[in-house]
């Protein structure tokens, strides 16, 4: 049985951009499901805490006036990943939501790709 795979991010926006954000990833969401993955998911942060040594706050340097926001995408397959990210990276809509200033700092924003091992 194959396992699908994970793209997660962490990044912090401020509040007073979040509604901004919130219609960004909806657009954005739509792109990266037109172009082949499973599922899109953007959380925002309800019950997270600042750690003594580290937490989702800690790990993007979170800022007064900021929250966390916790991504995932899911795609059938690496090889599916690698395919929608290139077919994403072109898509002329994805250009323009990052025209000028996004709401979110790009700079801080933690992300990476994850072979599933459990699902339940």
């Amino acid at each position: 049985m194959q396992m699908t795979y994970v793209d997660g991010f962490i990044v912090p926006v401020p509040k007073k951009k979040l509604a901004a954000y919130r219609s960004m990833a909806k657009k954005a969401g739509k792109v990266w499901r037109e172009h082949g993955a499973l599922e899109f998911c953007e959380c925002v942060a309800d019950d997270v805490k600042v750690g003594k040594r580290t937490s989702f706050p800690r790990s993007v340097k979170l800022k007064r006036g900021e929250t966390v926001i916790f991504s995932w995408i899911v795609y059938p397959s690496r090889a599916q990943r690698d395919r929608t990210m290139a077919k994403v990276m072109k898509d002329k809509r994805l250009a323009a939501m990052m025209k000028g200033k996004p709401p979110f700092d790009g700079k801080r924003m933690i992300f990476g790709g994850f072979k599933t091992m459990v699902t339940a």
